[in-house]
């Protein structure tokens, strides 16, 4: 637990999102083992102290944050959206110090597939209607923690009918981990392979 917290308005004033200060970055490699490269992909919001000599500040994906239409100002916008809260705590820049507390639990540690396993997971639909997703690190969705949101592929449930194909490949937003809906329809194909192709193309290790 955080003891001795101000109201962030009375602890000096607000700065918008930026990249996490390096004894915060230092913070979450060392006692959180997370991984360097994806710590600089994140944001913070700070407040400074009343003394100005510790910061106050919140950690988020602000990827997750679009994904939930959620515009982040300042330190204080995420009162109301406490949620998107990884992590809170304080930090000294000039000691070096920081010390945080994990406010929400993320599965960071996303299995990346392969092009032949991402085709058979395809190919294991079965029922029509029923769907798998991908998280991508490339396109223009957002959220997940591959940050650009998800690859959706339902079994057509028109298939076989007239002109239909047998998959539908969909675009989603993710929020906490799982597609918003099926998303935006992308194409349509009958090949379980050239959707195991364009998936791969942006399934990989996050960038942003």
């Amino acid at each position: 637990m955080l003891w001795g917290k101000k109201p962030a308005k009375e602890e000096g004033k607000l700065s918008g999102p930026k990249e996490i200060p390096g004894p915060v970055q230092n913070y979450l490699v060392a006692e959180r083992k997370m991984d360097p490269d994806l710590v600089k992909l994140l944001k913070a919001v700070e407040c400074k102290s009343a003394t100005g000599a510790t910061f106050n500040i919140r950690v988020f994906d602000n990827s997750e944050a679009i994904a939930k239409n959620v515009q982040v100002k300042d330190y204080t916008s995420l009162d109301e959206c406490p949620d998107l809260i990884l992590y809170e705590g304080w930090f000294d820049e000039g000691a070096k110090q920081a010390e945080l507390e994990e406010k929400k639990k993320v599965n960071w540690d996303t299995p990346i597939f392969t092009q032949a396993e991402i085709q058979q997971k395809i190919e294991a639909l079965r029922e029509p209607g029923s769907t798998v997703f991908f998280y991508m690190a490339r396109g223009i969705k957002s959220g997940g923690p591959l940050g650009m949101g998800a690859a959706v592929v339902e079994l057509n449930p028109n298939y076989p009918g007239k002109k239909q194909k047998k998959y539908i490949v969909y675009t989603a937003n993710v929020t906490d981990m799982q597609p918003v809906g099926k998303g935006d329809k992308a194409f349509e194909v009958d090949k379980p392979k050239d959707i195991a192709r364009w998936v791969k193309e942006a399934h990989h290790k996050r960038m942003y």
